[in-house]
């Protein structure tokens, strides 16, 4: 009896082992969006293989990844023992086979351009969306350098933005209010190498002249209890910051180190609350609080078009709620549940429209280079859920209970005004980037979950 130990590092290896004896293992691997596909067959001898694959596919059938069995070989009865890997190892195949699925998907749909004479036949490469294109023409479009302004670098999104901005090559200007603070937050030494400058407010004009686009997310967090201090707090540090930010785009007067995007975030706040309507890019603003936050705050950004006379596009990123492990709301949610005592907030009912943060860094980049985005765009996932559907989701990704939901009147009592936030919401659907064909990383919870818990 021998051993023989097999594994697959490239999708599209072919590997064929031969014995030292009169027997022959032939073995063929064969690239598909469930992963590698391992096929057997063995004559004259018994074997004994260790997969280090996750999964095996005999006779049409997908065999279980943690059990020890037994298989028989068409053409004889010589048994081969199959021995698969431990936990860690199948998360790990797991995620490899989703990114080379996504990676399939994009590559699958990449526009071709046509000889045909019809010019509507005809695929504008520049303006395709780059979730539709191939590797090289991502490589192409990428190697186009921008000079990015980032306000809000520090946040739960622009720590992330910062960081996939330098590692596609691009120069990255933080316009921060403290560098300290900046550089704690961001940790340069750990970031991709690249050119990196953090501004601090009175130069804040000099970093945006010579910029080729702009970034604006900066703003007070508004998880907490509101007062009118606070409240004032929220609305000044969005509105004032981009007021600053439109008027130092709009007193460059070189048109050559003017600003061509500015992209500013907004959020779904803008709608209102309902559990019945349905939202998207057409709809009306809510008349509550943070309705008006948002509709100042993009008035000022639009602003920008208004004084370069057009030239300046820009887009509002309207975000749902951000979901990944280190911050936002999941990451209050995830110690509450590894201690056994996760549940719904509220009675569970109200819509919750969310977005992986690396879709959210996608969709921002995307609103960089895609000039067919314009004005508002709901950065939210195609498939929002109920409160207790993610709850729910989420105890089955961590293999705890979801049974002790959190009352209203406590959240009342903690956050007051604010405590609307969690336990009011809306279904908000992002119209505009699948017009554009854009394609999600992340489109249901139960995928974005699954990612955030095993990462």
């Amino acid at each position: 009896e021998q051993t023989i130990s097999l594994s697959s590092k490239s999708p599209q290896s072919h590997l064929c082992a031969h014995l030292l004896t009169r027997t022959t293992l032939s073995c063929f691997c064969a690239h598909h969006h469930s992963g590698v596909v391992m096929m057997l067959s063995a004559l004259g001898s018994s074997l004994r293989v260790v997969f280090s694959p996750p999964i095996i596919m005999r006779d049409g059938a997908c065999l279980s990844n943690r059990r020890r069995m037994s298989s028989t070989s068409a053409s004889t009865s010589t048994p081969v023992n199959v021995f698969f890997p431990e936990r860690h190892q199948l998360r790990h195949h797991r995620r490899r086979r989703r990114r080379r699925r996504r990676m399939m998907m994009r590559s699958a749909a990449s526009p071709r351009a046509t000889t045909n004479d019809d010019a509507k036949n005809v695929v504008d490469e520049e303006k395709a969306p780059s979730s539709f294109l191939g590797e090289e023409e991502v490589t192409r479009r990428r190697s186009k350098k921008m000079v990015v302004s980032v306000t809000g670098a520090t946040g739960f999104v622009g720590t992330k933005l910062v960081e996939s901005l330098l590692r596609d090559g691009h120069e990255v200007r933080v316009l921060t209010r403290s560098i300290k603070r900046a550089k704690r937050k961001l940790k340069p030494e750990t970031l991709p190498k690249g050119t990196l400058l953090l501004i601090e407010p009175t130069k804040w004009p000099l970093g945006i002249k010579g910029s080729t686009h702009v970034v604006n997310l900066a703003g007070e967090p508004i998880s907490t209890r509101w007062d009118e201090n606070v409240k004032k707090d929220i609305m000044n540090s969005r509105v004032q910051t981009t007021e600053a930010i439109v008027s130092a785009i709009a007193n460059v007067k070189e048109e050559s180190k003017r600003p061509k995007v500015l992209v500013t975030a907004s959020a779904i706040g803008y709608y209102g609350t309902s559990d019945e309507e349905t939202f998207d890019e057409s709809s009306g603003s809510g008349s509550d609080y943070l309705s008006s936050v948002c509709r100042a705050w993009e008035k000022a950004a639009k602003k920008a078009e208004e004084k370069t006379n057009g030239e300046t596009r820009v887009v509002f990123v309207r975000l749902g709620i951000v979901l990944d492990r280190d911050g936002g709301a999941l990451g209050k949610m995830l110690p509450t549940f590894q201690l056994f005592m996760g549940g719904p907030i509220g009675d569970g009912g109200q819509w919750f429209s969310w977005i992986h943060r690396k879709d959210a860094v996608r969709i921002i980049k995307e609103s960089l280079v895609n000039e067919e985005l314009k004005g508002a765009i709901n950065a939210t996932a195609p498939h929002p859920v109920k409160m207790r559907d993610l709850t729910n989701s989420l105890g089955k990704e961590l293999g705890r209970p979801n049974w002790m939901p959190v009352p209203d009147f406590a959240l009342q009592a903690l956050l007051g005004e604010g405590s609307s936030l969690v336990l009011q919401g809306q279904k908000v659907l992002p119209k505009e980037l699948l017009r554009e064909g854009y394609r999600f990383e992340y489109e249901t919870i139960s995928d974005a979950l699954n990612e955030i818990v095993n990462e």
